[in-house]
């Protein structure tokens, strides 16, 4: 699909959003916005008439800002590009990281949705060395998505074999036993932090999209009936600009980072200089677009993000998707109990960051 006759800016306007991270000099930080603002400018709560009982209900106020309109334009042409990739994906031998007789994990591609990740795992398996056994089965294997990845995001996605190894897995995930790493390569001013952790809420908006709320909504409720949950991720500066050192997640150092505990709307100054960082998560928890939002609100967006104001053009260059990437799950084995650690490889644009 086309984009409108007017070329889109290198940069989702800044100066409607601002947002930049303001850190202290102590180990916990809390984001406010200016000293002394009137709190009737930033209110914390927004009242709402409920259409059935006409009793104004005070909901949490976002601390994100809205999705730019341009980004809708952009979604859906990315949208439209990946239905009709996705309808001819299949999935190679050199896609899988591992495979045993209750899992197979494989690096998704960018630009692909799961379920068709998912849809031809049938056809590569009877391709496989062993396909006279599964021939002379009744069925294939129960296969299940044990992981979700966005459709732009590439990586470790893991799939099960069976509804009992399935559920172990859920159970698991639910329970937060399943540690992740991302690595995403975001554009904005570098940062003066190493290590740091962020806290906040997150939930839907009256208007549908997820956004980042205070820590101190978590709980409440939101319109529509939903609340408002915890959210924490760890980031880690691998590097800026090209000038760094990529780290084996075996040789993480254990310095002290910073912790952000999120009550107020960041602050952007749009007129600091732009850097290219790599950086690594850790989610702690596991929300819908948990490391996007947190890269926006720390003021380091992820190049190709439209949706949560990363550029879409970038030296000249447009981008047809984030760059996200689900470098690692690691967790115990749901049926032999042992350790195991999934890598998939660094995608080209992070290794050549560093």
């Amino acid at each position: 699909m086309p984009f409108p006759s007017h070329r889109p800016p290198s940069r989702l306007s800044r100066s409607q959003f601002p947002l930049k991270p303001h850190i202290g000099i102590s180990t916990v930080v809390r984001f406010l916005s200016m000293a002394d603002q009137a709190q009737s400018d930033s209110p914390k709560t927004q009242a709402t008439s409920d259409p059935k009982t006409h009793i104004n209900i005070n909901y949490p106020v976002p601390l994100s800002p809205p999705l730019p309109s341009i980004s809708k334009h952009i979604e859906l042409s990315r949208a439209m590009s990946a239905s009709s990739k996705s309808s001819l994906f299949s999935l190679s031998r050199s896609d899988v990281l591992f495979e045993d007789e209750w899992l197979i994990v494989v690096n998704k591609p960018q630009g692909v949705y799961c379920e068709s990740v998912l849809s031809s795992v049938p056809s590569l398996l009877n391709d496989s060395s062993d396909s006279d056994k599964l021939r002379s089965q009744d069925s294939l294997p129960e296969l299940h998505l044990a992981n979700r990845l966005d459709r732009d995001t590439s990586g470790v996605m893991l799939i099960t074999k069976s509804h009992k190894v399935a559920a172990k897995l859920v159970k698991a995930f639910t329970n937060h036993w399943v540690k992740k790493t991302y690595i995403a390569f975001c554009i904005g001013p570098a940062p003066k932090w190493e290590k740091i952790t962020i806290k906040s809420g997150h939930g839907r908006s009256k208007f549908g999209a997820w956004r980042v709320y205070a820590a101190s909504d978590v709980g409440q409720t939101l319109p529509g009936g939903s609340v408002v949950r915890d959210m924490e991720t760890l980031f880690e500066v691998l590097s800026v600009n090209g000038q760094g050192r990529f780290r084996e997640l075996s040789e993480q150092e254990k310095n002290e980072e910073k912790v952000i505990v999120v009550e107020e709307k960041s602050l952007m100054d749009s007129d600091i200089g732009q850097d290219e960082i790599l950086v690594r998560a850790y989610p702690q928890s596991g929300r819908t677009h948990q490391i996007r939002l947190h890269c926006q609100y720390l003021g380091i967006p992820i190049r190709g993000d439209v949706k949560y104001e990363g550029v879409y053009e970038w030296k000249g260059r447009t981008y047809d998707g984030h760059e996200l990437h689900a470098e690692s799950l690691s967790f115990e084995h749901p049926v032999t109990g042992l350790p195991v650690v999934f890598q998939a490889p660094l995608p080209l644009w992070a290794s050549q960051a560093l």
